[in-house]
Formats: structure tokens, sequence, C-alpha cells
């Protein structure tokens, strides 16, 4: 199979790496701009993998459209804005392979949708979620993943496809809640962050089956599977994300309450705006989110944050 991989960073550049290594061809696109592509051209490394000369670099956005399907690993902010570059070109009977999570801040769609409003009904749009760290994969550590679709038969292929002794994929379900899940974890790692900054790590448990049971609740309103918050989208993704060393969310939300600085980028920041603004217009409570929320946007102490909830009236847990 001929794939494109937009975007160069951490996660991009992996995957560029991985889908080359199970013999696929494989061209790595990146601004002409960018520090991370600036390197991969000088050196073909970053500090996290080096790229056999197998991979072909780019910096034509143009090179999608001699590829049959097109990764996109980015910002999720960002995507509408590549979008717009996309429609541009003569772009039909691709598969577009979303590698990122979350939620646009500003409409509150989901990232398929946004693919979707800007290709044509030649395209297929696909998404690819669940746990794994660079770190690990690079010293072959396998993990689970999902790739979901609105066609079966898009499904099966990239299933076929990308499947390895590296990574095992399912087919996933509910776009919908898969595609909720998976942003939503990036919230929830904040918090995890959050609490071990605060030497309260020991309440993560409490953090994960509860985070689980608000973002089910709200995959539901929206008409997905509430199941999906149980799967690798989410909870599956926890340990990944609530727990390891690797995580950008759980660094941020740690450093955040420590108040030490953190340049990476932590989707969550972006993702629990969007997340409060889907539980107000389906009519779904989020306290995690809002605790989240309050701590980074409306500057209140992590602490009282945490009191409070602690404080909310009593209920069954189910």
């Amino acid at each position: 199979m001929k794939i494109t991989v937009i975007g160069c960073g951490r996660w991009g550049s992996f995957i560029a790496w991985y889908l080359d290594s199970i013999n696929h061809e494989v061209t790595l696109y990146g601004r002409d701009n960018s520090s991370h592509m600036q390197r991969f051209l000088r050196e073909r490394k970053n500090d996290l993998l080096s790229l056999p000369e197998t991979i072909r670099l780019s910096t034509d956005i143009n090179c999608i459209t001699k590829t049959e399907t097109v990764v996109i690993s980015i910002n999720a902010q960002g995507l509408q804005r590549l979008m717009n570059e996309i429609k541009t070109l003569d772009i039909t009977n691709k598969i577009f392979v979303l590698c990122m999570k979350g939620i646009e801040i500003t409409t509150g769609r989901r990232l398929s949708q946004i693919a979707n409003d800007n290709l044509d009904f030649s395209n297929d749009v696909a998404v690819w979620l669940g746990p794994g760290h660079v770190q690990e994969f690079q010293d072959g550590i396998p993990n689970c993943m999902v790739i979901d679709s609105n066609k079966e038969e898009v499904k099966k292929l990239l299933v076929e496809q990308f499947s390895s002794e590296l990574i095992r994929f399912y087919y996933g379900q509910d776009l919908v809640g898969n595609e909720i899940g998976g942003a939503a974890k990036n919230v929830i790692g904040i918090a995890a962050g959050m609490l071990d900054g605060l030497k309260l790590s020991t309440l993560k448990g409490a953090l994960m089956s509860r985070g689980t049971r608000e973002v089910s609740r709200l995959i539901r309103a929206m008409g997905g599977n509430e199941l999906s918050a149980y799967g690798l989208c989410h909870l599956g993704d926890y340990e990944a994300t609530v727990f390891s060393k690797f995580s950008h969310n759980r660094q941020f939300g740690e450093a955040f309450v420590l108040g030490e600085s953190y340049s990476e980028l932590a989707e969550g920041y972006h993702t629990v705006k969007a997340m409060l603004n889907l539980g107000k217009n389906y009519g779904v409570d989020m306290p995690i989110c809002n605790a989240v929320y309050e701590i980074l946007y409306k500057n209140k102490c992590a602490e009282d944050v945490l009191k409070n909830l602690f404080t909310r009236s009593i209920k069954n847990e189910f």
C-alpha cells in the first residue's frame, strides 16, 4: 500500500517508521518550516527513532495525490486548517486515517466530522486510536489498538494491512464513542498528573473509575455506545495516559499544579473546553472535566477544587 503520513512529530514519525517496517511504501510529509522535518531532512532521526532510507521525505503537500492512503497525525485543533489545504488538491478515492485525539473547540466537531466535511464522497475516513508510546514500541513492547470507520470494508482493509506482532488491531464498532473516548482520556490524563503533583496518586483508581463513568454518560447522550468508554479508545489507554512517565498529558498536569513550565503538546488542555461544551449541549454533568477546567483556565486552587469534588452530594455508584 502506498501511504503518506502527514505530521512529523513523535507520533507521526513513529507511524511512518512502523508502516515502513511492515512493508508499505511510505512518504513522510512535514511543512518546510517545521523544525522536526528540517532535522529529518538533515539527519533522518529525532530523539526517539531513526527513519530508514526506504521512507521518502517531502515538504510538498501534493505528495498525497500519489498515494492510496493518507494518515494524519497533527495537532487536533489544526485539522481544519490542514483540510483547507487538502481540498484545493485533486483528491479522490483515498482513505484518510486520523491518528489524533481531540474535539474542535469552536464547533464541537469530532475529527472524522471535520475530515468528512471537507472531502468528497469518493474518499473514506477512519480513525486509529488506543494506547502506546513511541519509546515502548521502539523497545519492541507490543500493544493493542483500534481502527474504526463508518464503512466496514474500510475497517477490514486497514486492520488487515496495518496489523503486526507489534500492534494488534481490533475493529471499532462505534465511531462516536471511540472518538469521544479517545479525546476525553487526555483530560483524565491531566487530572491524573495533578493528583501526582499533589502527592495524591492513590486517588487515581477512583479517577479512572469515575472518569470512565463520566465519559460513558456523554457518549450515550451523543448517540454512541456507552461501553466504548470501557474499550481501547479510553479505559484501555489509561495505563499509557494516567500512569506512564511518557504521557504528555499526565506530565503537563503534574507540572501545572507544581507551577513548573511544560512545553510539549498536551491535547487535553484544549479538549477539556470542548468536553464541557458538549456536556452542556447534551445535558450531561461532567464534574471531573469541570474540575480540570477550573484549575487550568480559572486559576482555582487544585486542592480546593479537589475538596469540592469530595463534598459533592452522595449518590449511588451506578
